[in-house]
């Protein structure tokens, strides 16, 4: 890609950066203290924030801005049972781990040094499982499971009953985005809570900046590549290789944005006086949270995405896979929250 998506990226981290650490947006601390607390401000703002993704993906994709037909997310053919099962995998990980990728980006910046590992463990294990050790056996399943629907998205199943191309975009873009906003300021808690209310508009819009950066400003006709944007799984996984293997790499819209979210959380966590070293507080703890880890390495590579890849940037094109990896992913923070999080010698971050 041009520099110039390799410039966006890192300004889309930064602000990433800064508003995840100042509004703690997270998936699993949304769905922690919706389930434990009943307090269901965060998961409202991510409620929000897809909205706004979605409205926004579907804008520029049918503008014919960005070509997101082409992405990751909208393959002619997949493995529901794969997807699925990385999804879990990933979801239980980021209970144990206490913070999914994204966030675990984040708390580095602000000096949790348990996050080093987390990511570090999360690089290594899916590279493990997209191209090394464990990478026969996933390509196995996927072959033995990948099937090629009809339709791969919400839109395209409904212009297959008859409706034509642009009416179903909008349709479906209205109903999701549209239930996902009645959702969201249906709780007056939430209606007073401006801080989280801005952080699902500025993460939402950041989603759509991202598909811009790389499928329109970035786009390069003598080397065309997938249009991309907020993901965390393969972002991590290339800046742990770049970081070994530099001189034979180059920098890629990925990790511009790891490297922005991770300067705006230390920059933010400096200035508003958060910044605070952090390590592990026991052996147990160590042990939990490299499991997480391991299962978010591998998971995410499994289900294509993590709770922000998947959960957001793949839900905005409406794809039907990432249902499915969203799926995984909420029942595997399910189990892990009630079945594991009540652990007295579970720290918290």
């Amino acid at each position: 890609m041009p520099d110039i998506s390799i410039s966006a990226g890192f300004l889309i981290g930064l602000a990433f950066g800064v508003v995840g650490l100042l509004s703690g947006f997270c998936l699993l601390s949304s769905l922690r203290d919706w389930w434990t607390a009943d307090d269901g401000r965060k998961i409202r703002s991510y409620a929000l924030a897809l909205a706004v993704a979605i409205v926004g993906t579907q804008f520029v994709a049918g503008a014919g801005l960005v070509d997101i037909g082409k992405s990751l997310y909208l393959q002619p053919s997949f493995s529901a049972p794969l997807m699925f099962f990385g999804g879990l995998l990933f979801g239980l990980g980021m209970v144990l781990s206490n913070g999914c990728a994204s966030r675990a980006v984040v708390l580095l910046g602000k000096g949790n040094i348990r996050s080093l590992v987390v990511l570090v463990i999360i690089g290594v294990t899916a590279q493990m499982t997209l191209k090394g050790l464990f990478a026969p056996t996933r390509l196995a399943f996927l072959q033995w499971t990948q099937f090629t629907p009809s339709a791969v998205s919400a839109p395209a199943l409904l212009s297959s009953l008859g409706v034509s191309e642009s009416i179903a975009r909008i349709a479906v873009t209205l109903i999701a985005a549209g239930a996902l906003s009645v959702f969201a300021f249906s709780d007056r808690q939430f209606r007073r809570s401006y801080g989280q209310i801005a952080a699902g508009l500025a993460v939402g819009s950041l989603v759509v900046a991202g598909w811009l950066a790389t499928g329109w400003l970035g786009a390069d006709e003598f080397n065309p590549k997938p249009a991309t944007s907020l993901t965390f799984i393969s972002p991590i996984a290339d800046t742990v290789q770049y970081v070994m293997f530099s001189t034979g790499l180059s920098l890629n819209f990925g990790i511009a944005l790891f490297a922005g979210v991770l300067t705006g959380s230390a920059a933010t966590a400096v200035l508003t006086g958060r910044f605070q070293l952090e390590g592990y507080t026991s052996a147990a703890h160590t042990a939990r949270s490299i499991s997480g880890a391991v299962l978010m390495g591998s998971g995410g590579a499994m289900a294509y995405g993590c709770s922000i890849g998947q959960g957001l940037t793949g839900l905005s094109t409406l794809a039907m896979p990432s249902l499915v990896a969203v799926a995984g992913i909420i029942a595997g923070a399910a189990l892990g929250i009630r079945r594991i999080v009540v652990i007295p010698a579970l720290a918290t971050r």
